[in-house]
């Protein structure tokens, strides 16, 4: 009789996730979305008090996104050839010291230009966020590690919005900004002790350039038709519960973040072991069902069922797609290959908003959520295309 394989010490090492620099990317990545969340719904608040109206909260919301977008392309050139850490340290700053700086906002143009920095900033730390994440995570155990990470930011989603709102209620808004300030303080002192994967200049020097890591393509342009729903979501559904008069909104959100928690880990080693094929198309499939509810919602208890299937969708593609947009990307363009994910994300977000706004003008907000669902069914068509015409790996 055989002895069972034993591994050793050293390839037990190796594939180890929760090493010192895991954890504190880990909890770096949770403070400064901590502080972004905590700035989601009291930014509004903050643009009505300095006598701004709904087209000009649409316009410092929207600025923040499209600066974030633009730059992250150039974040992933800067990856390679000024390292991971100068980038990571560079975003960080420039989004602190932007929330600081909105304590002292007097004028819209003054916030204008302080929420072009902040979108500079996020692009530039999320990108590289991104990027030094799946350096350290071992190749073998990539879809755990990223479901993980993907907790940090999840749990901070769960708790900002809530936080910020409660802190309207017996803070000033600079005391507010002061508070979200320290948050992304704290992220920025663990991310000093982060040993950083050195830069492989003579790789960044031949390697090949652009704005986009071609083999991020295929996952990302997936990705792209999922984060459509996001905007549909996030810009609209409190309007379309509020004229239905549905309560339960933000009780939405705290089931959706609760959902993308607990998938997160479970989906993340599912796609360690069978690949994308066993998590896309049955995460897509509880978007489409989510979808369909909410074009429908009749009620609170239906709000609340599309809220645990979205969760569970979203928390099971997105950490998925992620990790394969890596895949089989040379260390040298994982910089790259992460900004061409995340511009995906961000498109498909700001895209979305900007599409079913237009949708619900014309035709009411619950055929935001057919076109949303009928978005995602396209990604699933385009990735069964993709499989048929073997342009990807399972």
């Amino acid at each position: 009789m055989s002895e069972p394989m034993i591994k050793s010490a050293p390839q037990m090492s190796a594939d180890k996730i929760w090493t010192k620099d895991f954890t504190l990317i880990l909890l770096a990545n949770f403070f400064i979305f901590l502080c972004f969340q905590m700035t989601v719904p009291t930014i509004p608040l903050f643009v009505k008090e300095l006598g701004g109206n709904d087209q000009l909260v649409g316009l410092v919301v929207g600025i923040f996104t499209f600066s974030s977008l633009l730059l992250r392309p150039h974040a992933g050139q800067t990856i390679e050839t000024k390292g991971r850490r100068f980038v990571y340290l560079l975003g960080l700053v420039l989004f602190v010291v932007s929330i600081a700086s909105f304590g002292f906002v007097k004028s819209l143009l003054f916030l204008f230009f302080l929420r072009i920095v902040q979108g500079v900033g996020w692009g530039y730390s999320t990108t590289a966020s991104g990027t030094i994440i799946t350096d350290i995570i071992p190749p073998k155990r990539r879809g755990e590690g990223m479901g993980i990470y993907g907790l940090s930011s999840s749990l901070a989603l769960a708790l900002g919005p809530t936080l910020g709102l409660a802190f309207v209620g017996f803070l000033t808004f600079p005391q507010i900004f002061l508070v979200c300030a320290v948050l992304g303080f704290v992220a920025f002192f663990l991310s000093l002790n982060i040993h950083y994967r050195k830069m492989e200049t003579n790789s960044a020097q031949l390697g090949k350039r652009g704005i986009y890591e071609k083999s991020a393509l295929p996952p990302s342009i997936l990705l792209f038709f999922i984060t459509l729903t996001f905007g549909g979501i996030s810009s609209f559904l409190p309007i379309y519960s509020q004229e239905k008069g549905i309560d339960g909104i933000l009780m939405y959100f705290f089931l959706y973040a609760i959902a993308l928690m607990v998938s997160r880990p479970f989906t993340g080693k599912l796609y360690d072991r069978k690949g994308h094929k066993a998590v896309f198309i049955p995460g897509a499939l509880l978007i489409i069902i989510s979808m369909s509810l909410l074009a429908w919602l009749p009620n609170s208890l239906t709000l609340y069922i599309a809220a645990v299937l979205y969760g569970f969708g979203f928390g099971t593609v997105q950490p998925a797609l992620q990790a394969w947009s890596v895949k089989d990307v040379p260390s040298h363009r994982r910089g790259m290959a992460n900004a061409t994910f995340l511009t995906f994300f961000d498109l498909g977000v700001g895209i979305g908003a900007i599409l079913f706004g237009q949708i619900a003008y014309w035709f009411g907000y619950s055929t935001i959520y057919v076109i949303a669902g009928i978005s995602v069914l396209l990604s699933v068509g385009i990735y069964l295309g993709m499989i048929w015409r073997n342009k990807i790996t399972i």
